[in-house]
């Protein structure tokens, strides 16, 4: 993808000097910014992609393959590909729309943590094409060190790997309250609850009804060390105030993999199924809050396992969509952009206030031990 239009300059600093924290412009010598890269985790898109993927993944942790082929089986149950990629090429569709609408004119990239088009080489293209000075745009709302600063160590490693010639790469902010995000999951469950008979969309008052919001585990030390579970639990209070819900949920995980000795966050979302049915509710609502798209981990985790769980016990379950490619998610991700190209006003909801474009020193530092070979397709915290 070449450059084919005029690049933005940074809005000023007023920081003295002009790069000290907490602003990420650049320096005021540095070049405008002149491009927008989308990175993300990436998936296998084939049977024969699945084992390459998984050693990617757990690549350093010394995983057997005998293991990695029990994660693999997953597939199998969705012909040996993830959604996720394909997920990532609709929503730079509907940005690439977003922006020209907007007459935002940045070329757009992508780049994969564990596959094709893997970050390094979309890098070096961008390097090739004249790139200087890149926003990137990670699918992950929430901060955790898989989320957030393990991008920042892919970004740093990517550009090492390209040399010199590499582009600057300035990650936008997170985005947990950003009332784009926050509204479009709440759209997302309004129509759930609202929508017409039969089926998958209920009113509260049809009886004992949960709203279960469900995110990534994660470890216990890397948990630690961030503000991942506040930042669950205040974007589910935002969602459900959007909704105009009451503000009454739970928040579960899942996805955890890694020894058993090793503590992750909980409760496990089938385990809080399982004590619902006991404490009488006969409905619950699932909204995957930690993810933005459909991918493995959604389709697997909560369409195929947790919805076992809950046929078991006679349960109905109703799966909230992610944001996807929702008009207000899409327009978010240019609000975020424009905040660095031109000064926009810095957007969020709740009394968290707006996230840095530069992380605290010291935010969201690696667990202790490495994680299992379990994390598929996890993009989002």
């Amino acid at each position: 993808m070449s450059q084919d239009a005029p690049p933005y300059d940074a809005p000023p600093c007023d920081a003295p000097p002009c790069d000290a924290p907490p602003c990420d412009a650049p320096p005021c010598d540095a070049p405008p910014y002149d491009a927008l890269l989308l990175l993300s985790f990436g998936g296998p898109e084939g049977p024969d992609d699945v084992l390459p993927f998984l050693r990617n993944v757990t690549r350093d942790r010394d995983v057997p393959d005998e293991r990695l082929a029990v994660v693999a089986q997953q597939y199998e149950l969705f012909g040996g590909r993830s959604p996720i990629n394909a997920q990532c090429r609709d929503l730079l569709a509907a940005l690439r729309t977003e922006l020209a609408d907007h007459n935002v004119t940045l070329p757009l990239y992508w780049g994969n943590r564990n596959w094709d088009p893997f970050l390094a080489d979309t890098v070096a293209t961008m390097a090739g094409d004249g790139v200087t000075n890149a926003l990137v745009f990670a699918t992950s709302a929430f901060g955790s060190y898989s989320g957030c600063r393990q991008y920042q160590q892919d970004l740093a490693g990517a550009a090492d790997t390209v040399g010199p010639i590499a582009p600057r790469l300035s990650k936008l902010r997170l985005f947990y309250n950003h009332p784009g995000f926050i509204e479009a999951m709440a759209d997302r469950l309004q129509h759930s609850l609202a929508g017409p008979p039969p089926a998958s969309r209920i009113s509260l008052a049809q009886g004992p009804t949960r709203i279960v919001f469900s995110a990534h585990s994660i470890p216990q030390t890397m948990a630690d060390g961030c503000q991942y579970r506040d930042q669950l639990h205040e974007a589910a209070r935002l969602v459900l105030a959007a909704a105009g819900v009451e503000p009454h949920y739970d928040l579960v995980f899942q996805s955890r993999s890694g020894p058993p000795s090793m503590p992750w966050l909980e409760p496990d979302v089938n385990a809080q199924l399982r004590g619902l049915a006991a404490d009488g509710v006969s409905r619950v609502v699932l909204v995957p809050i930690g993810f933005i798209s459909d991918h493995m981990e959604v389709l697997f985790d909560l369409d195929t396992q947790a919805r076992a769980t809950a046929e078991e016990l006679g349960l109905e379950l109703i799966r909230v969509p992610t944001v996807g490619t929702h008009p207000r998610f899409v327009t978010m991700i240019r609000q975020l952009i424009e905040e660095r190209l031109v000064g926009a006003d810095r957007l969020s909801l709740g009394s968290d206030g707006p996230w840095p474009d530069q992380c605290p020193v010291g935010h969201c530092p690696p667990p202790s031990r490495p994680a299992g070979p379990g994390r598929r397709d996890h993009a989002d915290g």
